[in-house]
């Protein structure tokens, strides 16, 4: 829930936004239709990062609004009781390449000053990476989500976990949507731990 002492982040983010809404630094500004920055509560202990917009995310300027972002809030409502009001959720990149393919190293680059602006501001004590893009860039990494997933990393001062991207899931099947709800139990449990422990310190 957002407080009266959220405004400054909400002040903050909203200016990125306004500089990313006419960003030009790579390539993808060509073709898009609207720049996807972020959305959710900016003072959540909860970060969703994926790894670009699609077609449906590029129309409405909003992250994870097509097929992959259903699958994803009913996993984590069903997993961790949680709604968009409740997280953050932002991409590696904030513009659609086209055709939906991956992007590019040197896109991800131009990028990654906005997402390193959203990770400082909202300061989640939990990550969740969505995919290879956003694993691989936030642990500075070149080993793959399969690899990486199924346990927690050190991040920030908090803690990240790994999991499949939604589409990977849509594609994937019932193995893989097992996988996310296990990676999401497992961010519950770091987020619920993280609480326990600021509730016995005041």
């Amino acid at each position: 829930m957002q407080t009266g002492r959220d405004a400054p982040k909400v002040g903050a983010l909203a200016e990125i936004a306004k500089v990313a809404s006419t960003c030009t630094l790579c390539r993808l500004a060509n073709g898009r239709t609207n720049v996807v920055f972020g959305m959710g509560n900016p003072a959540a202990d909860l970060m969703f990062v994926g790894e670009g917009p699609g077609e449906q995310e590029d129309r409405q300027g909003l992250p994870f609004v097509g097929r992959s972002g259903q699958l994803l809030d009913r996993l984590v409502l069903e997993e961790m009781g949680l709604t968009r009001q409740d997280f953050y959720i932002a991409n590696t990149v904030k513009c659609r390449p086209p055709g939906n393919r991956d992007p590019l190293p040197d896109e991800i680059e131009a990028c990654s000053p906005y997402l390193e602006k959203q990770l400082e501001l909202v300061n989640p004590r939990v990550v969740v990476t969505l995919g290879n893009f956003a694993t691989k860039l936030l642990l500075a990494t070149t080993d793959g989500i399969s690899r990486l997933r199924g346990r927690a990393y050190p991040y920030r001062g908090g803690q990240l976990v790994p999991t499949f991207h939604p589409a990977a899931a849509l594609r994937g099947g019932g193995q893989v949507v097992a996988q996310m709800r296990a990676d999401l139990v497992r961010a519950k449990e770091i987020l619920g731990a993280a609480r326990s422990g600021r509730a016995q310190k005041s």
